[in-house]
């Protein structure tokens, strides 16, 4: 039986709407100074100049208490703000996950002295967090990691390896999930822990790994004897399992999700004329009404972590979703290029770039943040289906 889902709509208040636009005036500024340009990589990229920026306006740990840097505003205003980053293809992934989960997760479980220590930071734009989940024979089925936190004196001694771990070369820690216990296989998702890892810490080895669209994003991280002081364990030792599925909430409710081939969608609105073909016409509507349709899903996520609601079947769904649209935006537009040969896309080469860029990546988000088979076993759940 269905427990909980609620993805009512909500409505955009006016101070909403001025918020919004005064994130366009600042991207526009930024455009026009030349601090950033619209890539195919889109906002998924590395600037931490650009980054400082966004946390001198106040858009950086938005909703966290102003005692640890934040700014005591509310998850629709950090909506808002993240969508048109996001849309204008801003380069905002070196505070992007510190900003959006680890941070969460100190407020949530954190120490008094973790919170201090880190959380300015973060809002200052100086803080990088990477997560440390997969492993070489444990994708999303996390309950299975190997990577061993023993206790020794005033601490723990990690030893284990992390693969897919995004931009480990350049963040500063590590949220590592380690286990703390012999795995249980009646009780599988217990003896699993969290700490706070630096990544300059002696034991530590970052090797690269080159995808297939020659980009380096992903990380192999090895652990060899790699000292952890006893306060940089989060929350409680065994329950690491509990703590993420309220920051995986987060992870998956934003726009992010089915916003990545954005740039493509855009370029081809802007190119393809007033009166495109009969089939190009259904193709580009069907796109447009389905950004629209996650757009006020969305929005709906973030009224719910505004009430405190950790929205977590709901955040899956919109995930799944978000997954295929990003998938469909390269399809679609591939379609409208063999029949609009009036529109000059072909010729594009930035239409181009980011189009070759989206079809490299496609098969890659439906695995990143959980896979579709895994979310739609929570949303089965969620429904009562199993």
């Amino acid at each position: 039986m269905l427990t909980s889902f609620s993805l009512s709509s909500l409505e955009m208040p006016s101070h909403l709407q001025s918020l919004r636009e005064e994130v366009r005036d600042f991207l526009q500024t930024q455009l026009a100074a030349g601090s950033y340009a619209r890539e195919p990589s889109g906002w998924d990229r590395y600037d931490a100049a650009f980054s400082r920026k966004v946390a001198e306006r106040g858009w950086i740990g938005m909703t966290w208490p102003r005692r640890y840097g934040g700014h005591e505003r509310t998850s629709l205003e950090r909506y808002v703000v993240t969508e048109e980053l996001l849309a204008a293809g801003a380069p905002v992934r070196a505070h992007w996950l510190a900003d959006r989960q680890f941070g969460p997760l100190l407020l949530a479980v954190g120490s008094e002295a973790q919170k201090r220590d880190y959380l300015p930071k973060i809002a200052a734009g100086e803080c990088y967090v990477c997560v440390g989940m997969s492993e070489p024979d444990s994708g999303s089925d996390l309950a299975s990691i190997r990577t061993r936190a023993d206790p020794v004196k005033d601490g723990w001694r990690i030893n284990g390896r992390k693969v897919w771990t995004s931009y480990a070369h350049k963040a500063h820690i590590m949220n590592l999930f380690a286990r703390t216990a012999v795995f249980d296989p009646k009780d599988r998702h217990t003896g699993v822990t969290q700490f706070i890892v630096p990544l300059d810490s002696s034991g530590i080895s970052i090797r690269p790994i080159i995808n297939l669209a020659g980009d380096h994003d992903f990380n192999e991280v090895v652990f060899d004897d790699v000292f952890v002081p006893v306060g940089n364990v989060i929350g409680a030792v065994g329950q690491g399992w509990q703590q993420v599925s309220g920051e995986l909430a987060h992870e998956r409710a934003g726009s992010e999700r089915w916003l990545n081939a954005y740039g493509v969608l855009v370029h081809l609105l802007q190119n393809v004329g007033t009166a495109p073909e009969r089939h190009s016409a259904q193709t580009i509507g069907r796109l447009v009404s389905h950004l629209w349709t996650l757009h006020r899903m969305s929005f709906s996520l973030a009224g719910l972590l505004n009430q405190g609601i950790t929205p977590q079947v709901e955040a899956a769904l919109v995930k799944d979703l978000g997954n295929q649209f990003d998938q469909d935006i390269p399809e679609g537009a591939r379609a409208v290029l063999q029949e609009e040969d009036r529109a000059g896309l072909a010729s594009n080469d930035r239409f181009n770039a980011m189009l070759d860029r989206a079809l490299l990546y496609a098969p890659s988000y439906p695995i990143r943040g959980g896979t579709r088979e895994i979310l739609r076993g929570i949303i089965a759940r969620g429904l009562g289906l199993r």
